[in-house]
């Protein structure tokens, strides 16, 4: 075991990973405790301990959804005492190493750095110090009312969540070093919200210089896409945002920041699953509540705005989506959907149509004029043509969107940037499919023989993908020795990089599509 190690609140002690060359530091708080006089504030720094504090276990949750007593399913306690971070380090003696910061997904509602499918020590082997934390959630982290920014000196409130993704990249930038990390070498990285938030921090002026390289797992879409409005990409303005707090300060019974704040943190869970109804997606899906804001201050403008003038923090980039996910599913799953009446609707959940009156009908509502268009591009005869059809448009949908927004981001950024589709139908998912987040086992390496019964294709998988994701810690680019070749992304060529089933590159859509795409987006009002 490696000496303690000092941090600016004072020095912890960590404990061997299961390969004993890497070292492991669990429950670090980077901030202090959010609670009372400090609920809906920014973050403000730890506070210091006296003599070694053992970093053997995980913080508690941040307050979600789901059991707040005794842990289940081995999952922490809940309590708002939640702003705590782990390091994996694989690092000895004065090493200066690559930091790969993970961001968990949820929709901004779930969620945390304790999940063992993101458990760092495999990619801590390949020369990466790893870090994953809890951040606040829900109305928690993100409320906004007129009287919380009135107490504000930037006149803001709601991005308390991502506030505290600052306050994590500001203490790794203060203290990695003496976890082997280079403050120099950061790359921030997350999935579904977790890649959200990445693209919010990219598009932050807080967070300018505290990162080097990013990767946005599902997703990074164009100004133009109507996903963007619902999915963990979606924002609110200030101004909407204050509105709906207010009317959720007063359904609680709170008038003012003071009784907001002598709520227990139990009741605000009651509101944490509430949809925002008021944003128009071109179809029935809507974003949570509860979401990012931008509020002239963390974030100063939306993507379009943001991109157009070069307000993004210029870094390099790696970023893709899944076979199955924004509504794509697998062909095993159709009979299945029908049955139930399609797919299960909650906040940030994308339609799946598997029908062709579904098809059809939604078709309609969103595309408007262009909509036969489309239905020639996508034809279906039956539903189960239908639900093809619709697989087909979700995917060329998502392939585009992300080739347009790389494009749009080195109008005004050096990158390089790196785009992928992943394509590997996971075992541990039922039925097998390449669905939402399927991707991280293979991304850490974390092939748990109880979740799955993985082949010797898996594991080869694994070992590309994290070595990849290593790679782009390391250097930027994810190439690296014994690896399928990984092109950047040329704006000039409509490619992308397939990783999972193959390896190699791909088109984004077959011509007549990518047009219709890049059409359909320039119609909208960008986001």
């Amino acid at each position: 075991m490696r000496k303690p190690v000092r941090t600016e609140a004072g020095p912890v002690e960590g404990i061997p990973g299961r390969d004993r060359s890497v070292t492991v530091f669990r429950g670090i708080p980077y901030a202090a405790p959010p609670v009372g006089e400090l609920r809906w504030r920014p973050p403000e720094p730890p506070v210091p301990w006296r003599g070694v504090r053992l970093a053997d276990s995980f913080g508690p949750l941040c307050p979600q959804p789901g059991p707040d007593g005794a842990p289940a399913g081995g999952r922490p306690p809940m309590s708002e005492d939640c702003l705590h971070l782990n390091v994996w380090s694989p690092a000895s003696g004065t090493a200066r190493l690559p930091v790969l910061v993970w961001i968990h997904g949820g929709g901004f509602r779930t969620g945390t750095g304790a999940d063992p499918r993101t458990d760092g020590e495999n990619l801590a082997r390949k020369g990466v110090v790893v870090v994953t934390f809890d951040h606040r959630l829900g109305a928690l982290g993100f409320l906004a009312t007129p009287g919380l920014s009135a107490e504000s000196d930037h006149g803001a409130s709601g991005n308390y969540g991502l506030l505290d993704c600052v306050a994590v990249l500001r203490w790794v930038r203060d203290n990695i070093a003496g976890f082997g990390g280079d403050p120099a070498r950061v790359t921030v990285a997350g999935q579904s919200a977790g890649a959200g938030a990445v693209n919010f921090l990219a598009m932050s002026p807080l967070a300018g210089g505290l990162f080097h390289r990013a990767v946005a797992q599902s997703h990074a879409r164009c100004p133009g896409d109507p996903e963007l409005r619902y999915l963990s990409t979606s924002y609110r303005t200030a101004r909407d945002a204050e509105r709906a707090g207010d009317r959720v300060a007063a359904a609680l019974g709170a008038r003012s920041p003071r009784e907001l704040r002598a709520l227990p943190w139990q009741s605000l869970l009651a509101v944490g699953d509430l949809v925002d109804d008021t944003v128009e997606t071109g179809s029935d899906a809507r974003p949570p509540l509860f979401r990012p804001v931008v509020d002239g201050w963390v974030l100063p403008e939306g993507y379009a705005r943001t991109y157009d003038t070069g307000g993004q923090n210029d870094v390099a980039y790696l970023a893709g989506g899944n076979l199955d996910e924004s509504g794509a599913v697998p062909e095993a799953s159709f009979a299945a959907l029908r049955a139930a009446g399609g797919a299960v609707r909650r906040p940030g959940a994308p339609p799946v149509h598997v029908t062709v009156a579904d098809h059809v009908a939604a078709a309609r509502r969103k595309y408007g004029a262009m909509a036969e268009e489309f239905l020639a591009l996508y034809p279906a005869a039956t539903d189960d043509e239908a639900a093809r059809a619709a697989n087909r448009a979700v995917r060329d949908n998502a392939r585009v969107s992300t080739h347009l927004w790389a494009r749009r981001w080195l109008a005004h950024g050096s990158g390089p940037v790196h785009t992928y589709f992943w394509t590997h139908r996971s075992p541990a998912e039922s039925p097998p499919r390449a669905g939402h987040g399927s991707e991280i086992d293979y991304v850490f390496g974390n092939l748990d023989p109880a979740r799955a019964a993985w082949t010797a294709e898996d594991r080869d998988i694994a070992r590309i993908m994290s070595s990849y994701w290593a790679n782009f810690a390391r250097t930027g680019d994810p190439n690296g020795p014994g690896l399928p070749r990984w092109r950047a992304y040329d704006p000039g060529a409509p490619a992308v990089m397939e990783v999972g089933h193959g390896f190699g590159g791909a088109p984004v859509a077959e011509p007549a599509a990518l047009d219709f795409w890049e059409r359909f987006f320039a119609s909208r009002q960008p986001w």
